[in-house]
């Protein structure tokens, strides 16, 4: 029978610089999809790469005193690099410096300029160079770009450009009748609602104020523009041919079933992507989608914090599996995640060392212990059996469901369910109560058969997103491996089998202050500012200072205790924050409160940047009315001081406590 196709690409990766954490995150998760759909059986092709062209790639080499060549083939390596080290899977790694894509970009803008699709005008408008975008005035966010926030210029010259409009009603037809096209929902209802109906502008496809680009081969002052470079590389890499010689590869593995990207790009894959294949009369690709970003426990990154996280320096400190556990798991399906030193040594410790890493040395340790390492099932079975079966047999449904609808952190959850109720049957079982009693033997083998049956399931099932860690568990198990469909059968690891006589741990727990130590000689803390011992303040001056700064409001009327306790105070931590469009006070916060993620604005937009805001632990009155600010929603309120001269600063605990404790 002939395996189902599966065609999966990530974004190619800007060859602006080094990747850092978050850009690597794409990587694993699609690495993690491509890998649990070949156990499913699939053919998969997974294709990555590089984007190599454009303005800012030839400003960054000349100051590298490089060719724009010579620079991102070094850059290029270095992103091929990370990608291997952190174990993707990939099929291809296609390069848009390629001599083929280049070929085929030049005959692709010469077909849609010969039919009408193309055409030549000129641009004046806002740039924003880091984004290689041009915008008019009222799509500007406080005067700045609305993609990066950074400044815009004024700029204008000839260029050609895409009749968009031909095709917005037929892409508005297709995104309502393929429901699944754009993922999350929320990403398809952004780009309906401010981008398509609202109506399209005519989009600009070639520059002439720099050269390093793809020349347009009957116009060659002209270079063909980034987007329409770039995204074409989805049907180049397979072999795509304008002219109509286009591969069997092509033939078999075009619509792609799955394009992997960042939320911050959806409208280039959603709106201009889709458009430019109905040009080329191309199928579209099955899904886009738009996945969240991993943020920085501390803020935005910067060079100057040393709180930058690159995948080598994480994989040198805690292994390639750990790493892909933690941005896999971490990160919300519809929401950003957060990274921090602290936060990964917490998980090792907790997940990995704890609830996986001690089950396995535990069972095999038993087994060795108790019966020379041989694991049998010897049909001296009890109720309490059943349940960790159920719950076996039901984890790989559970898991292939949650990874249909890409939500990879709750299929790992789901994993760690089966993990957690090993241990759990552990403690129901007592195996070290049942050794004393030599009647219970055959009780005591079923147990460990058990374990070992139940922890091979949750190898075979960890191997898409945690594949060096599932072989080492299968190693010393002595477990064959099996595919997703074998797991709906319990009983597949072979009786009699011996497992290894010294196991392995897989995971050490780790010290947080030897860890945060050795951080800090990595990245030294940058100095800050003091003042000279003769500008210095006494202790005396300071009390005095603190004391005339002191205001005094005008109090309210006397509540009750039971007034008070009608109110809900927690710690909540924000893990994402961005301005409010239009608003110069607003800042919209994803705030965690115990398992749940409410959405807060606040009008504190003049003392914190969004950048600074995630990370912060803070004091949330939660059972407020939800209302609408600026037409956003909010769904609590964050707790703030406020001086005289109205400067605000939020409140927090003084000491570290965990998101969702109450405040009484």
């Amino acid at each position: 029978m002939e395996k189902k196709k599966f065609y999966m690409t990530t974004a190619i990766a800007y060859t602006s610089g080094k990747p850092h954490i978050g850009n690597t995150y794409e990587i694993i998760l699609a690495d993690a999809v491509a890998r649990f759909k070949r156990a499913q059986g699939y053919d998969v092709f997974f294709q990555t790469g590089t984007d190599e062209h454009g303005q800012k790639i030839e400003l960054k080499a000349m100051e590298a005193g490089v060719t724009p060549k010579e620079y991102v083939d070094k850059v290029s390596a270095e992103v091929k690099r990370i990608w291997d080290l952190v174990n993707s899977s990939y099929d291809k790694f296609i390069r848009t410096t390629d001599a083929n894509h280049e070929r085929q970009i030049q005959k692709i803008f010469r077909k849609l300029y010969d039919q009408g699709d193309i055409y030549k005008g000129s641009y004046e408008g806002l740039y924003c160079t880091p984004c290689e975008s041009f915008w008019t005035e009222s799509q500007l966010v406080d005067g700045k770009c609305p993609d990066c926030g950074r400044e815009v210029k004024p700029a204008k010259e000839e260029a050609y450009f895409f009749r968009m409009s031909k095709y917005a009603d037929r892409l508005i037809k297709h995104i309502n009748d393929h429901p699944e096209f754009i993922q999350p929902v929320s990403r398809k209802n952004e780009m309906m609602n401010n981008f398509l109906l609202p109506g399209l502008q005519d989009l600009c496809v070639s520059r002439t104020s720099f050269k390093w680009g793809i020349p347009v081969d009957f116009d060659p002052k002209h270079v063909v523009y980034v987007w329409l470079d770039a995204l074409s590389n989805y049907i180049t890499g397979i072999g795509y041919d304008c002219d109509g010689e286009s591969s069997e590869q092509f033939k078999k593995d075009w619509p792609a079933d799955l394009h992997l990207i960042g939320k911050d790009i959806i409208r280039f894959h959603t709106i201009y992507w889709p458009i430019f294949l109905m040009a080329l009369d191309l199928p579209l690709p099955k899904q886009v989608f738009g996945h969240p970003w991993l943020l920085q426990g501390d803020g935005k990154m910067s060079k100057s914090k040393g709180n930058v996280l690159y995948a080598d320096e994480l994989v040198d400190f805690f292994g390639v599996d750990a790493v892909r556990y933690f941005v896999l798991h971490e990160m919300p399906f519809d929401n950003d995640g957060v990274i921090t030193w602290e936060l990964l040594v917490e998980r090792i410790n907790s997940d990995l060392a704890n609830t996986l890493g001690n089950l396995v040395n535990r069972t095999i340790s038993m087994s060795n212990k108790y019966f020379g390492g041989v694991v049998e099932d010897r049909g001296a079975a009890e109720h309490v059996d059943e349940e960790l079966k159920t719950v076996a047999l039901e984890t790989p449904k559970k898991v292939v469901e949650k990874m249909e609808n890409l939500r990879v952190a709750d299929a790992i959850t789901e994993i760690f369910a089966l993990v957690k109720r090993c241990n759990k049957y552990i403690d129901e079982t007592m195996p070290w109560a049942l050794a004393k009693d030599e009647a219970k033997q055959d009780r005591l083998a079923t147990v460990l058969y058990n374990l070992v049956e139940c922890i091979s399931i949750s190898a075979d099932l960890l191997e898409a997103f945690m594949p060096d860690t599932a072989e080492k568990i299968r190693t010393q198990l002595n477990a064959p491996k099996r595919s997703i469909d074998e797991m709906s059968q319990y009983g597949l690891y072979p009786s009699g089998t011996k497992v290894t006589e010294k196991p392995e741990i897989l995971f050490a727990r780790l010290d947080i202050n030897e860890v945060m130590k050795k951080v800090e000689e990595l990245h030294p803390p940058v100095a800050e500012e003091t003042a000279d011992s003769a500008g210095s303040e006494t202790k005396e001056a300071a009390e005095t200072k603190a004391e005339d700064a002191a205001i005094d409001i005008e109090p309210k009327e006397e509540i009750t205790f039971a007034d008070f306790e009608k109110m809900q105070f927690q710690v909540g931590e924000i893990i994402a924050c961005e301005a409010v469009p239009k608003s110069r006070k607003l800042l919209c916060s994803q705030v965690k409160i115990g398992s749940q993620v409410k959405q807060i604005v606040s009008g504190i937009k003049s003392d914190y940047s969004p950048e600074e805001m995630v990370g912060k632990k803070v004091m949330v009155l939660v059972n407020l009315k939800p209302a609408k600010l600026a037409g956003v929603l909010s769904e609590g309120m964050l707790l703030c001081a406020e001086d005289a001269s109205g400067k605000l600063s939020l409140v927090a605990p003084e000491r570290d406590m965990p998101s969702g404790a109450e405040i009484c």
